[in-house]
């Protein structure tokens, strides 16, 4: 599979995670990294006050990469999986590449959530108050993530090694989108670009 990827895009790195579990610590350190760095991200906080909450899928839209950052409480939030399933949609149409990061949660737990994990307890927790069809993407959405190559951070780990680990492999990617586009440029195409996924 190919990403297609406007050298237009506003935004280098969308992020998505639960806020009240991990705004004010771990997503921040990630976004000093990411300042620090001078890499172009893109969170919730940046959002104009009053504006509609869907206006947020125009960001994820602006973004050439997307990180699914999956923790215990993410599916609390019906708002975290419509995320979610956007991002779904725009990798399976070539024009967002999602790298999902398991933030002291199992993949496995991700992919299929059940009772047997907080995880899995705070989907269906979720769902009981969602519809039909609802319930069908988000999980779908989980599965087809959870299932791309991603990072791990597991209970005794070093969350400082773990956000160098993230900005390392954003930087990776960002290389090989700048390197595709010079190579377009040179070759005098115009419109997108083609980018291999690892």
């Amino acid at each position: 599979m190919r990403i297609a990827v406007s050298p237009g895009k506003v935004h280098q790195v969308f992020l998505n995670f639960r806020g009240e579990q991990l705004r004010y610590n771990f997503v921040s350190h990630l976004s000093d990294a990411f300042e620090l760095q001078e890499i172009k991200y893109f969170i919730d906080k940046h959002e104009q006050r009053g504006k509609d909450l869907k206006h947020l899928f125009v960001r994820i839209k602006e973004s050439s990469i997307a990180l699914a950052i999956f923790s215990t409480r993410y599916p609390e939030s019906s708002w975290c999986m419509d995320e979610l399933v956007m991002m779904k949609k725009l990798s399976d149409q070539g024009k967002l590449l999602v790298i999902p990061i398991f933030y002291k949660v199992d993949a496995k737990d991700v992919k299929k959530p059940t009772g047997d994990s907080e995880f899995g307890k705070n989907f269906w927790r979720l769902a009981e108050d969602s519809t039909g069809d609802q319930i069908k993407k988000w999980k779908e959405a989980l599965e087809s993530i959870s299932c791309k190559m991603g990072l791990s951070l597991g209970e005794k780990s070093s969350e400082s090694d773990f956000v160098k680990e993230i900005v390392k492999e954003v930087q990776r990617v960002i290389e090989a989108f700048v390197s595709r586009k010079k190579r377009v440029i040179f070759g005098r195409k115009v419109g997108d670009f083609q980018l291999p996924i690892w």
